[in-house]
Order: C-alpha cells, then structure tokens, then sequence
C-alpha cells in the first residue's frame, strides 16, 4: 500500500479548514440555530449534566472536522487541473452533501428526529465542507 497520495497535501491549510470548520459551529449552533436546535434536539441546556465532558467533546469534533477537512484535500488531489475557490467550494459540496449530509440524515430517520435537525445539521456540516474546501484550494 502506498501513501504517496499524502505527500502532496498542505497539512496547515487542512488543519485551518478544520478550525475554519470548527469556527462556522460556534457561530450556526450559538447564534444563527441556538433555539430551534435545542428544541429540536431535545438538549436541556440548563441540565448540569450536560456541561460534564463538554471540552472532550469540543476537541473530539475538532479533530474530526480536520479529518473531514482531509478527505476534501484528498478529493482536490485528484482533480485536474489548477484549484481555486469554486473548485474548494464545489469539492466541498460534494462531500457535505454525499457524505455527510446524508449520513446525518440516515440515522436521524431511524432515530425519527425531526426533519429540522436533519436541515439545521446537515446544511451545517455541508457548509463546514465548503468552507473548508475553499480555504484548502485558495491556500498558497
């Protein structure tokens, strides 16, 4: 097995589509959806247990989101051709829509969740790809 397809990757601009990710979270989940996502989840923001564990689970999904940061830079590596910010940004749509989305949505169908938070979680998660293309196909 060979892992050249990894010697070419920009790992900084990766690993900054992944905060960039990250980032767009703390703003779509704390401003933008607070309210519908907690009454859509079902989240009690006011139990005390909910705030046990929560940096493990921030830098959890950080890291994940640079994973998926990754995989976008793999999926830019086999295009021809030079990459610039529609390039990163249609990469990403592909897989936010391909991937994550329709992962997301399911096991929110098997889980009966509503429909909202399959939208408000997968448009999120497909824009975080977006973004994350975009930084990954632009960077010097």
């Amino acid at each position: 097995m060979s892992f050249d397809i990894f010697s070419n990757l920009n790992w900084l601009a990766i690993v900054v589509g992944g905060l960039a990710y990250f980032a767009l979270g703390a703003i779509w989940y704390s401003f933008i959806f607070k309210n519908a996502w907690i009454r859509l989840s079902g989240v009690n923001p006011n139990d005390p247990n909910m705030k046990s564990g929560v940096a493990g689970v921030m830098l959890t999904s950080l890291v994940l989101m640079i994973v998926a940061s990754l995989g976008v830079a793999l999926f830019m590596g086999k295009m021809e051709g030079p990459a610039n910010w529609m390039t990163g940004a249609k990469t990403g749509l592909v897989a936010g829509v391909c991937f994550s989305f329709t992962a997301i949505s399911i096991a929110y169908l098997y889980e009966k969740k509503p429909f909202g938070l399959h939208l408000i979680n997968g448009v999120y998660n497909t824009l975080g790809s977006m973004l994350a293309g975009i930084i990954i196909a632009v960077w010097p």
